[in-house]
């Protein structure tokens, strides 16, 4: 593909910046919880309300980024083949994230010392997770992908059923010929106004990261960090090493930096950040992933199925808390245990949708079928789950990106030149995205 030359677009003052404006909003968010916990813990409707406002968008985004995918893919083979590339680096991703996390465990040690009697601890605290995290088992899990009904697959706000409907339509419009064309082009109009009226949305990205990170620090204080504080350091060890060794390698093995990939979705980034959620930053993930040069066939494919198969930052998280609680109790885990156990987090760590805790009801889900940990050990890491649900989501969404780039090379579906060029612009904001989804609406009117 040939790029053609553009005037250089009129460079944004740094205070209209999505990302120094979220900034911001995260210092602004940590001094107040600081100084007015009450009043900060009282703010978490803020973040949970910019939270919701997203993920109201969030199945209509998927389900035509899909099917215009789809349609756009001429053989059906395709998509299979994607798919299935995909799913194979996803486990490997996943046995990597599990391995790693076990690692710096057993590394640090940071649960050696604490001497903690099991039978003191408060299983009151896990009782209200045990539901959400042992009700679904594998099979519960692949038939909860199949909607109730075609609408309830966006009722219900879950991804992995809009993106089955969305496939199914996607075929149907390949296969039908020209009487699908009138769709094709509602579906293909409607996603363009989405993406507008998201853009709009995220102008309350600042006011959302504010209330989340007032409620985080006023409800849980800065100093709880400080009692488990090398559990925290050792999480956050983790996540940088598998995302600047094990997917920085990955990245440079397929032609492209991950820093310069970093950069490049910085807002996102700290939105995640700000949120604990990696949710709000799919939409716009979607587009500057296929800004990148990637074909929307593979973005609209992959990035959503990774959204539930590719959680590294909770599989490191697992392997990591688990272990944790066993060398506070005490607890010595045989190599057997430990591969069951490894086992176990594979199922256990798919699915969970990218949620604030999400990571929390994994763990529960994992100890309620492993009995040499005691379950009621979550209560040792309730009060800093918080401040690890970042990384947990950080982690993912750069694992994910990533994953993206390295599947659109194997297929063929990724533009090299327009890769670099888009990497290579240190001014680029996801602004431009929303002016430019202006101007196509303006001009199909």
């Amino acid at each position: 593909m040939k790029i053609t030359e553009q005037a250089p677009a009129k460079r944004v003052p740094i205070y209209k910046a999505l990302y120094f404006q979220v900034i911001v909003a995260i210092t602004l968010g940590i001094t107040f919880g600081h100084f007015y916990p009450d009043l900060g813990a009282g703010l978490k409707p803020l973040g949970d309300a910019f939270i919701k406002l997203v993920k109201m968008m969030i199945t209509p985004v998927v389900f035509c980024t899909i099917v215009l995918g789809i349609t756009s893919m001429p053989n059906s083979k395709e998509i299979g083949k994607t798919l299935l590339k995909a799913m194979l680096l996803f486990y490997a991703l996943t046995i990597i994230a599990l391995a790693t996390g076990l690692v710096a465990v057993y590394l640090m040690q940071p649960g050696t010392g604490m001497n903690i009697d099991p039978t003191h601890l408060d299983a009151s605290v896990a009782a209200k997770y045990l539901k959400a995290g042992t009700s679904m088992s594998f099979v519960d899990f692949a038939l909860h992908i199949i909607p109730t009904s075609f609408f309830s697959a966006f009722s219900e706000g879950e991804v992995l059923p809009v993106l089955l409907v969305a496939i199914i339509v996607g075929f149907g419009l390949n296969h039908v010929g020209k009487a699908g064309e009138p769709v094709l082009t509602a579906i293909d109009s409607f996603s363009h106004v989405i993406f507008v009226a998201f853009g709009y949305m995220m102008k309350l990205a600042p006011v959302g990261a504010f209330g989340a990170m007032a409620f985080t620090v006023g409800k849980y204080g800065i100093q709880s960090l400080s009692s488990l504080a090398m559990l925290i350091v050792t999480f956050y060890v983790a996540c940088l090493f598998f995302i600047f060794v094990v997917l920085g390698i990955l990245a440079r093995t397929h032609g492209f930096s991950l820093l310069k990939m970093l950069r490049y979705i910085r807002e996102e980034l700290l939105i995640v950040l700000a949120t604990s959620s990696s949710e709000p930053a799919l939409p716009r993930m979607l587009q500057k992933l296929e800004k990148l040069g990637c074909k929307k066939g593979v973005v609209g494919l992959v990035l959503p199925t990774g959204y539930s198969f590719n959680l590294d930052g909770t599989a490191i998280y697992l392997t990591l808390a688990s272990v944790f609680i066993a060398q506070a109790c005490n607890i010595h885990l045989s190599l057997g245990q430990i591969l069951s156990m490894l086992f176990v987090m594979l199922l256990t760590s798919k699915g969970a949708a990218g949620v604030t805790g999400s990571g929390f009801v994994a763990l529960v889900a994992t100890l309620t079928i492993m009995p040499e940990i005691p379950v009621a050990g979550v209560a040792l890491i309730v009060g800093i789950d918080r401040f690890m649900s970042e990384a947990r989501a950080l982690t993912s969404l750069v694992s994910n990106a990533v994953a993206v780039v390295v599947v659109s090379k194997w297929e063929n579906a990724c533009d090299d030149a327009v890769l670099q060029a888009e990497l290579d612009r240190r001014d680029a904001t996801g602004d431009e995205l929303l002016a430019e989804e202006e101007t196509h609406v303006v001009a199909a009117r």
